[in-house]
């Protein structure tokens, strides 16, 4: 890759009372092997010494800084908002105050970019560290189930199905082309399940146009002082015994199939303003949404349920949306339940 070839290149850093680890990322953007064209900071409203600490290390940094301080403060999805909106580079990395770069990541990411013009957004993994950047516990994508089947799924299309089981996209480790921003923001607030990098991923996915880069190129620090950060994956969920299906009252088992189904009908409104409705991935969703439409208003009367749940089950949607720790005879279970409690 050319340096006349390279599309421009923006880092968006949002910082908040960062001042003890943010000199360590700085040093990691300094040390890339391609540097960006344009660093652009916005500060929500700092109480210790970060905005300070900024302006001592942009004064001698090797690309241009740009450092904004909010008027009041903005949380973190809209202070990522607003640091978007202010970058001019073609591609915009996310970044956060307190993880380390590979000096690899920027010059990686961007050829990937290059070589695959469809791609809007594409996201790498990190190795999970600890307070100190000790250690290298796990993949990231080890903590949000995004191992070997599920990104052979992804390959194969299903994006948008993955997303909708959790996100798996981590802000910091995602590069997006300017292009997408209108279709991105404003980041929409009362999003049930998601922030703002899972809101990125739903839109790119939305229109077929979100990829990884299978590498880990950073170190994610683990602290207390994390704005927003991920815990390790609590595996299985407390499975619900054959017998007492058939003694809860209905509404507790109803209960989170229709706050499941709300949760799709929100993100389906929401993309539906921004990305067209039509495509192959906006169709995985309306499927998994009319199965959890179906499944949270089946009504009382139990033979009237036995011909939607077998459809169902005739489609494959309740082995296509189990858990993916859930046991191979899960959907059956789901199904019965469905048609007997």
């Amino acid at each position: 890759m050319t340096l006349s070839a390279r599309p421009t290149i923006s880092i968006a850093l949002c910082t908040y009372n960062g001042e003890a680890y943010l000199a360590t990322q700085w040093q990691s953007l300094v040390e890339q092997h391609v540097l960006p064209d344009e660093v652009i900071v916005c500060d929500d409203q700092s109480e210790d010494n970060t905005v300070a600490l900024l302006k001592r290390l942009a004064a001698n940094a090797p690309f241009p800084v740009r450092i904004l301080v909010n008027d009041t403060r903005l949380g973190f999805n809209k202070n990522f908002e607003k640091v978007l909106s202010e970058c001019t580079g073609e591609l915009i990395f996310i970044c956060d105050q307190d993880d380390c770069w590979f000096p690899e990541k920027i010059g990686i990411m961007t050829d990937f970019m290059v070589r695959h013009p469809e791609t809007q957004v594409s996201f790498c993994d990190a190795w999970v560290t600890d307070e100190a950047l000790k250690g290298r516990q796990s993949r990231f994508w080890s903590w949000v189930r995004f191992d070997e089947s599920a990104r052979a799924r992804w390959q194969a299309g299903e994006s948008m199905d993955i997303l909708l089981d959790g996100n798996r996209v981590m802000g910091c480790a995602t590069v997006i082309r300017r292009s997408l921003l209108p279709n991105v923001l404003p980041i929409p607030s009362g999003m049930p399940g998601y922030i703002y990098d899972g809101w990125i991923a739903l839109v790119a996915a939305a229109t077929d146009s979100i990829q990884f880069v299978d590498q880990q190129l950073q170190l994610y620090r683990t602290h207390q002082q994390q704005q927003v950060g991920v815990g390790k994956d609590e595996g299985p969920i407390e499975r619900i015994r054959l017998r007492d299906r058939f003694i809860r009252q209905r509404s507790i088992k109803l209960a989170p199939l229709r706050e499941k189904q709300a949760t799709l009908a929100t993100i389906s409104r929401l993309l539906a303003e921004r990305v067209p409705n039509t495509t192959p991935s906006m169709a995985q969703l309306h499927r998994r949404l009319a199965h959890f439409t179906m499944r949270s208003c089946l009504p009382n009367d139990r033979l009237r349920r036995f011909q939607p749940v077998l459809q169902g089950l005739q489609q494959g949607d309740y082995k296509r949306y189990a858990d993916v720790y859930a046991n191979w005879y899960a959907p059956a279970l789901a199904a019965l339940g469905d048609m007997l409690e």
